[in-house]
């Protein structure tokens, strides 16, 4: 289990040093500061988001869930300005790197999870 922990950190990470590649505006400036993001960022969705969102549940209701991506982005923008070297340059290159950012670790745990259905 703890092999498996550190394995998604870097693999996060790795999708992370992949970013500004993707998103204009992103930046990340080394692999460590990769590292401490996916750490930062995986915090702060296990701890501030369920608080945000249930603060903005009528508006999250009203628009049938689409809120939440405003909240991803905001999330990741928020990191941007606690780690140093991480630097997001406005609210939309954060709200379009926390897009590519979920969508590429949803296709990883994807290929993960079939690997562990036709192995087991």
């Amino acid at each position: 289990m703890c092999l498996y922990t550190i394995l998604r950190w870097v693999i996060n990470a790795l999708i992370l040093m992949l970013l500004p590649y993707v998103v204009p505006g992103v930046e990340v400036a080394n692999f460590f500061t990769a590292l401490v993001v996916a750490i930062v960022l995986a915090f702060v969705n296990a701890v501030i988001r369920p608080i945000i969102i249930l603060l903005t549940l009528p508006i999250n209701i009203l628009t049938l869930g689409l809120f939440t991506l405003f909240i991803n982005g905001f999330m990741f923008w928020f990191v941007s300005n606690i780690v140093k070297g991480f630097d997001v340059s406005n609210f939309w290159s954060a709200f379009l790197a926390a897009l590519v950012y979920s969508i590429l670790s949803i296709l990883v745990s994807m290929i993960d999870e079939s690997k562990e259905t036709t192995r087991g």
